[in-house]
């Protein structure tokens, strides 16, 4: 008999959690399921545009994008649009293209080393750092730069994060493989260049703010640097504390 009770209850435990789990899980297994069809939406568009690389996108398949916007501007229904997403104080998290874009031209490896410049959101540090990369990125805005470490550490990308001036670089850790730069100056910071290891690249966006800017893509050799004008683009400023 006693036996038989325990039984009895322990069906009635199993038969209480499935129900709780159909019903208060439900609309958790249903957000993910159309996050992921978002996401699949955003892949293809980014296909659609050219992008080829598996790898870069295999990243973005992975990283969450709505994750990085702050709570207070996100909006699910517009995350995953090839579209730049307000962040606040001014800036923005890119469009999904351009960060493929850029990412697909310095072509980063796994083990290299990267230096971002305008962290933001967070969000093009974490697909580095999917893609394997060793991250090294700087924010002037102190609320954002604080924002970001929260969100990668959160999603469990090393990332180093720091408040400071981009136009300076992170000379403690130069020479780096890559220097990826989100935001534009009016002109090629030099610190940025000496800091790129020989046989390294740079991608910049380069112009005055109420004009149409060119994306730089900057190639360091023994014998100097040579610089590709790319695409025309529209970024917000680079801005220094100097």
């Amino acid at each position: 008999m006693k036996k038989s009770f325990q039984m009895s209850l322990l069906l009635t435990f199993l038969f209480a959690m499935t129900f709780l789990e159909g019903h208060c899980g439900g609309k958790s297994f249903e957000e993910k399921e159309m996050t992921d069809q978002r996401i699949e939406e955003m892949i293809q568009t980014l296909v659609d545009y050219g992008i080829q690389s598996a790898a870069v996108l295999d990243a973005m398949r992975k990283v969450r994008r709505h994750e990085f916007i702050p709570l207070a501007f996100r909006d699910m229904a517009k995350a995953y649009g090839d579209h730049p997403c307000s962040i606040g104080y001014g800036q923005t998290i890119s469009q999904p293209y351009i960060v493929a874009y850029m990412t697909e031209q310095v072509n980063p490896q796994p083990g290299e080393k990267i230096l971002e410049i305008g962290t933001g959101s967070g969000y093009q540090a974490a697909v580095l750092a999917q893609m394997g990369a060793k991250v090294f990125s700087i924010e002037i805005v102190p609320q954002l730069a604080a924002h970001a470490d929260e969100v990668l550490k959160k999603q469990s990308y090393p990332v180093m994060v720091r408040h400071g001036d981009g136009y300076l670089g992170w000379p403690e850790f130069a020479p780096f493989d890559v220097v990826i730069v989100t935001c534009a100056p009016e002109k090629i910071p030099e610190k940025l260049v000496e800091q790129l290891k020989i046989g390294g690249r740079m991608i910049i966006p380069v112009g005055p703010v109420n004009s149409v800017q060119k994306l730089l893509v900057i190639r360091k050799t023994k014998d100097g640097t040579s610089v590709e004008e790319d695409l025309p683009v529209r970024f917000v400023p680079m801005v220094t504390d100097r």
